[in-house]
């Protein structure tokens, strides 16, 4: 026995032997991680061996970069080398855990304006077992520091060191031969980052997601006014056109934009124990002056909300990785719904109770031409109002009403609530409904923000009501994306009454809520497909607005036209007849269909080449700035320099507009504040 182990301690003593033996640390951690920390949906003995296989060649790449070096520094760069991995590894088990998603620039990069109050998230999100990445880091430092091992002071031995680097890249040539013939055109269609991991590795989808996002910023370099003619060309065969029926029934209008944070469609007539979560809603829902949609997906990528707001304001897709606001949201141009109705005399104002760089709003909102912009400096900030994203729905909306009396009318105002965000946690004295009881503890306090958000959200309806906006305005009311991510599937499946779920289920379970309230408005609910991509036409339709010289990729969901296929931003979709989820395709019923006959092939074949082209085109259009080429009939380019959003302008921009005469404080003689009802415990 004592002998092996002075064997294996000569060979550890070696630079090659202390090398295999970080190579297979390596190999080794990312491996168990793929099994137990990420939701990859590997299947069959392929699948198995390729998410074998695809540690090794960047581990070997990256890790033999240090056998060109001698002595110490060697020893230095294998150490930084592992542990910079080792932190790339822990970061996506982290993030992925939420999101069921893998970290991109895009989202680094944007880490800034998202960071407030995260560590909140953070601290619920960290798993015991998760630190074990940083175990052979943590013990091959001390058997160095301690001189267990002692550093090889050799000369570096450069055939053994281009024979690693050579192997790396066979094995790499490998590993994407096997993975394009079990999934072809892996990389030139725009796949779920799951499938880069599952197939490439994780240090491959780093490097790939790098490339993409340099390829991104020299897009923007290289376009030109010629890149629109295939986006004009889509737009011309694909517009559907307007339900004569409803369009222009809201013209004149004010419009509210009621943002449900994390809000899934589920929640609609869900029960706890006999209890409504959602009463209000369900009400409001179910109202004969409101169209409610069943049918209705979101549509987000890695920008979560700042997605959802993209594609609701401009009907465009957010990025394939990242976020449009934080990324384009600056220095952009846009044709956006606030500016669209600026130009056409609104009052625009975006209501937040957080900070203004949060999803780089304070800058999105000016090239979207938002007049006003109340975010967290404009409300009265204590230590129990806030919820770790910014003010309590509650506090937040009776606040927000100081500002919303003030603009004159007709006004644009959305209002994006907060509670209702992972983690899902709420103070004692604001519970008033049980948790669910999954034993996911996540998931089981969802419901409890779910049923507050509701309380606030009937609050702000009566104050509506009691100040005679209800009857004026277009009330719209979205859930911006799920709650629950797909990685809590056991949870998933008992809120459901499901023994188990399936990937059909799971896509169905990204409905999310979308309400059309106006009086007098034929209501009830409507079974179309449809998804955030479409709100804005549909919008404007109700408003009498002539949308169709417009680049926008969404189609009214009240026309009797239109393409019901729902692409998502992993490039699956959904549609009323066929749903194509990673490599399987569903019937209308959910039902996995093995063996398509020619017909269903040529449906499929046509549902993804929309999926894709839309996509692609929306890429096209955001990544090289394709609007600063085109300014539509009857619009005008928006001037960001217009708008300022310090507390100081925003006070002197809402007095000077009184003069207009018909704000509602004007109308009053006074404040309305009054009859803004709550039972905040807090403001008690």
């Amino acid at each position: 026995m004592g002998s092996v182990l002075n064997k294996i301690k000569n060979v550890l003593n070696t630079k090659n032997g202390f090398f295999i033996l970080l190579v297979v640390c390596f190999w080794i951690k990312t491996y168990w991680a793929y099994q137990t920390k990420f939701n990859l949906g590997v299947t069959g003995g392929i699948q198995e061996a390729i998410l074998m296989l695809n540690p090794l060649p960047f581990g070997l790449l990256l890790l033999g970069i240090a056998l060109y070096f001698r002595g110490k520094k060697s020893y230095w760069i294998l150490m930084i080398i592992n542990l910079l991995s080792s932190l790339l590894l822990f970061s996506n088990i982290l993030y992925y855990r939420e999101f069921s998603d893998f970290l991109s620039v895009g989202i680094i990069k944007s880490s800034g304006s998202v960071s407030n109050n995260l560590g909140l998230s953070i601290m619920e999100i960290i798993h015991p077992s998760d630190f074990l990445v940083f175990l052979d880091v943590i013990i091959l430092s001390l058997l160095l520091i301690f001189k267990v091992i002692k550093v090889d002071k050799r000369r570096p031995n450069f055939k053994v060191a281009g024979v690693i680097t050579a192997l790396s890249v066979i094995l790499f040539a490998v590993n994407v031969t096997i993975s394009e013939k079990d999934r072809p055109q892996l990389l030139t269609r725009t796949f779920d980052n799951n499938y880069i991991v599952k197939y490439l590795g994780l240090n491959f989808y780093t490097g790939y997601n790098v490339y993409e996002t340099y390829k991104e910023s020299s897009t923007r370099a290289n376009a030109s006014s010629n890149d629109l003619k295939s986006v004009l060309s889509y737009l011309k065969k694909n517009r559907s056109s307007s339900n004569i029926s409803y369009f222009g029934k809201a013209k004149g209008k004010n419009v509210f934009i009621f943002h449900l944070e994390s809000f899934q469609q589920f929640l609609i007539n869900y029960k706890v124990d006999g209890k409504e979560v959602t009463p209000n809603i369900n009400k409001f829902y179910s109202d004969s002056n409101t169209l409610s949609f069943d049918n209705f997906f979101n549509q987000v990528g890695q920008g979560k909300t700042s997605d959802a707001e993209t594609m609701l304001e401009n009907s465009l897709f957010g990025l394939p990785s990242g976020s449009v606001m934080t990324q384009y949201g600056t220095s952009n141009t846009f044709q956006a719904l606030p500016a669209i109705l600026d130009q056409k005399g609104y009052s625009t104002a975006a209501f937040h109770g957080d900070v203004g760089s949060f999803w780089n709003r304070d800058n999105t909102y000016k090239s979207w031409g938002y007049q006003y912009f109340f975010d967290d400096d404009y409300y009265k900030q204590k230590t129990d109002y806030s919820v770790g994203y910014g003010l309590k729905d509650k506090i937040f909306l009776k606040q927000a009403t100081k500002y919303i009396q003030q603009l004159p009318q007709p006004f644009y105002a959305k209002l994006i609530t907060v509670t209702n965000h992972y983690p899902y946690e709420l103070d004692k004295q604001n519970q008033s409904i049980a948790k669910t009881t999954t034993g996911d503890k996540t998931v089981d306090g969802y419901v409890q923000t779910a049923h507050y958000l509701d309380q606030a959200f009937g609050e702000f309806i009566s104050y509506l009501k009691k100040s005679g906006l209800y009857n004026n305005s277009m009330i719209v009311v979205y859930g911006d994306h799920y709650g629950i991510s797909n990685n809590h599937k056991k949870a998933i499946a008992q809120l459901l009454g499901k023994k188990s779920v399936s990937s059909y289920d799971l896509a169905m379970f990204q409905k999310v809520p979308f309400m059309i309230h106006l009086n007098g408005l034929k209501g009830g609910v409507n079974h179309t497909y449809g998804g955030e991509i479409d709100v804005m036409p549909t919008l404007e339709d109700l408003l009498g607005i002539d949308s169709s010289n417009m680049i926008q990729l969404g189609n009214d969901l009240l026309s009797e036209n239109r393409n019901q296929t729902v692409a998502f931003r992993d490039g699956d979709y959904v549609s009323p007849t066929y749903s194509k989820i990673g490599s399987k395709v569903y019937d209308s019923s959910g039902n996995l269909i093995n063996n398509l006959t020619t017909e269903q092939k040529k449906q499929v074949n046509s549902m993804q080449s929309h999926t894709d082209k839309v996509l692609s085109l929306s890429d096209k259009i955001v990544t090289g700035d394709l609007l600063r080429f085109y300014t539509p009939s009857g619009f005008k380019k928006v001037n960001k320099s217009d708008y300022s959003y310090k507390y100081v302008d925003g006070i002197k921009n809402l007095k000077a507009a009184q003069k207009k005469g018909t704000s509602l404080v004007e109308k009053y003689g006074g404040s309305t504040l009054n009859l803004f009802k709550t039972d905040a415990p807090e403001l008690k």
